[in-house]
C-alpha cells in the first residue's frame, strides 16, 4: 500500500470516527443534558480527531471551540456570580486557553508546531486578565483599544521603508 493511499484510508477512518462521535454526542443531547458541555466535548472530538491523525488541522476549531467551551461554561455555572467586566475577562481568559492548547498539543502530536496560535492566545489572554483585574488595567485596555491602529501604521510605514 504507497503512502497516499495509506494516508487516504486514515483519514476516511477518521472521518468516519468524527461523524459517529459528533452523532453520538448529538444524540446525548436529545436524551441528557449536555447543553454546557456540548462546546467543549465537541472541541474535545476534534483534537482527537487530530491527534489521531497527526494532523495539527483540526486542533485550531478543537482549541477554539474547547476555550469558547469551557469560558461559558465557567461563567455560566462556576463563577456567575462574578460580576463584570470581570465574568468577559473569565471568558476571554479561557478562549486564550484555547488558542494557546493549539500550539501545545501540536508540538507534542505532530511534526508542525502551530506557534501563531500563541499571538491571539497572548493578546485574548492579556485583555482577559486586565478585565479580570479591574480597575486601572481596564483603563489601560481601553487606552490601547484606542491607539492601536497607530501601531499598524507605523508597522505599515516601517515595511514600505525597509523595503528600499
Amino acid at each position: 500500500m504507497t503512502t497516499t493511499a495509506t494516508t487516504e484510508t486514515r483519514n476516511r477512518a477518521t472521518g468516519g470516527i468524527l461523524l459517529i462521535a459528533v452523532g453520538l454526542l448529538l444524540l446525548a443531547g436529545q436524551i441528557i443534558r449536555v447543553d454546557h458541555l456540548f462546546l467543549p466535548m465537541l472541541g474535545g472530538i476534534f483534537i482527537l480527531a487530530s491527534i489521531a491523525q497527526r494532523n495539527p488541522g483540526l486542533m485550531v476549531p478543537g482549541g477554539i471551540l474547547m476555550g469558547i467551551g469551557v469560558g461559558s461554561f465557567l461563567t455560566d455555572n462556576v463563577f456567575w456570580g462574578l460580576a463584570e467586566p470581570a465574568r468577559g475577562g473569565l471568558f476571554l481568559v479561557s478562549l486564550a486557553g484555547g488558542f494557546a492548547l493549539i500550539t501545545v498539543l501540536s508540538s507534542i502530536f505532530t511534526r508542525q508546531t502551530q506557534v501563531w496560535a500563541l499571538f491571539p492566545a497572548t493578546i485574548i489572554g492579556l485583555i482577559g486578565g486586565a478585565l479580570l483585574i479591574g480597575g486601572s488595567a481596564v483603563n489601560v485596555v481601553a487606552f490601547l483599544g484606542q491607539v492601536w491602529p497607530v501601531f499598524l501604521i507605523l508597522g505599515g510605514l516601517l515595511m514600505l521603508v525597509q523595503r528600499r
